[in-house]
């Protein structure tokens, strides 16, 4: 899947570690969601989605 993760965290000014904490994840689960490793849980994509105050489908798209 893919995500705008690291574009929305640099726009906002959040470290990987300053968004890890903001959501309640580790540094890891961030850099491997970012690099497209890990596709997270709905309830922590619900919780980026409001962090950030975008909807899950303006952050996560599937890949072609």
């Amino acid at each position: 899947m893919k995500n705008k993760i690291k574009e929305l965290r640099a726009r906002e000014g959040y470290t990987q570690g300053d968004l890890a904490d903001a959501v309640g994840v580790s540094r890891q689960t961030i850099n491997a969601i970012e690099k497209g490793k890990f596709d997270p849980s709905l309830p922590l994509a619900f919780r980026l989605s409001d962090l950030f105050e975008t909807p899950i489908e303006g952050i996560f798209t599937q890949e072609d």
